[in-house]
């Protein structure tokens, strides 16, 4: 035989190192499709279309005449043909190679070579039991608490004895907090090996973590229940005060959905209730003739207008470069409900009476004011394209 054309034997250390090297070229192709069977829900079938589409899993040889690159010769080394092996020598070659990647810490690679085991539908149940059951550790060492779990499952189904799956499955419930069920595999191992330690101290455990979520839910529950306490309050009490919202998706009845801003600087501030029962809300002021506008995160129902723009000129803004706007120089207006008309404010009045009038309408949770010097060409311009009142 001609040596050139002689396959070569690979050694341990060589066969360690290309394990080495697939995990790493591997890492990010298997993470990503854990994402999406997480996403997508987790199937081995769509698993498995996901591997042969890839080409470190290439089933066909290269064609006659081209040469090997060492990976895919390696890779055939990994691999070995249906046409010379029965399902079952095909399946123990596979659970060897995994146990080989396994006890090396290359957990994605045996999960690999695990499916390709299952995959020959060998009719050794005791194997075929054995390559589920890896295959859940495998997934296990990875923190694929569902995925172990699924795998473990069909381990028990093939052999209802077995200790080691039943111990992984009771533990992986553990871990997504299925109580129940993972207390019911304990008594299931604990019938077949009833002095089994670690199984009592696994009970133990789902007590533990049991008392522990129960406390946790009744904890959410408990602050879910208040939080939509404080917000029938807060609904109740706009309501009560006579305040018109913008209703969205064709709403009856005013929910919190009405109260969010769309306006990024005011999405985190939100109309709420002070420790005196008084509505605080986040507000607006636009100034048209400059295309600027002044967000007030906090302006409580009883603070005046006039109170608080003393507080915004108290420092001219910078666009302002000629000191125009003071509370005494100008003119503020809010749109009506139907959007065709300004009315006019009295800066005097507090924001709580003003939000009461019959023709104001609180859109987006955030009351909206324009501003204008008084008697100026900008208010007189932008007043004829409404009908003041």
């Amino acid at each position: 035989m001609d040596n050139n054309n002689r396959k070569k034997i690979w050694t341990y250390d060589e066969r360690l190192e290309l394990a080495t090297k697939l995990e790493g070229q591997l890492d990010d192709f298997i993470s990503q499709l854990e994402k999406r069977t997480f996403k997508e829900g987790y199937t081995e079938e769509s698993m498995l279309e996901e591997l042969e589409n890839h080409p470190f899993f290439m089933k066909k040889a290269p064609e006659p005449g081209q040469p090997l690159s060492p990976l895919v010769e390696g890779l055939q080394q990994l691999k070995y043909s249906p046409e010379e092996n029965t399902p079952e020598q095909l399946a123990k070659s596979y659970k060897d190679d995994g146990n080989f990647n396994f006890n090396n810490g290359q957990y994605r690679m045996s999960i690999i070579s695990y499916t390709e085991g299952i995959r020959t539908r060998c009719k050794d149940q005791e194997l075929l039991a054995q390559l589920y059951n890896n295959r859940a550790t495998a997934h296990y060492m990875l923190q694929n608490y569902r995925c172990s779990l699924n795998d473990s499952k069909q381990a028990i189904k093939l052999k209802s004895d077995y200790a080691k799956s039943l111990e992984r499955a009771a533990r992986c419930c553990l871990r997504v907090k299925d109580f129940d069920q993972c207390n019911e595999l304990c008594d299931k191992i604990l019938r077949i090996f009833p002095e089994e330690r670690v199984i009592l101290d696994l009970k133990r455990q789902i007590i533990l973590s049991d008392k522990t979520s129960y406390r946790d839910q009744r904890k959410q529950k408990k602050e879910a229940a208040k939080l939509s306490k404080e917000e029938e309050e807060l609904l109740s009490t706009i309501k009560s005060r006579g305040i018109k919202l913008e209703l969205l998706d064709g709403n009856k009845i005013p929910n919190l959905k009405d109260l969010e801003s769309k306006i990024p600087e005011l999405m985190q501030s939100k109309v709420h209730l002070d420790g005196n029962n008084k509505l605080v809300w986040p507000v607006i002021f636009l100034y048209p003739e400059f295309q600027e506008t002044d967000f007030v995160q906090n302006f409580h129902e009883d603070i005046t207008i006039k109170e608080q723009l003393e507080e915004l000129y108290f420092s001219p803004p910078p666009w302002d470069t000629q000191h125009l706007y003071n509370p005494d120089t100008v003119a503020i207006y809010f749109e009506g409900k139907d959007k065709n008309s300004l009315h006019k404010v009295d800066i005097s009045n507090t924001l709580g009476k003003i939000l009461t009038d019959e023709q104001f309408l609180v859109r987006g949770g955030t009351p909206a004011f324009l501003i204008f010097v008084k008697d100026s060409k900008a208010e007189a311009r932008y007043l004829k394209t409404y009908h003041k009142e």
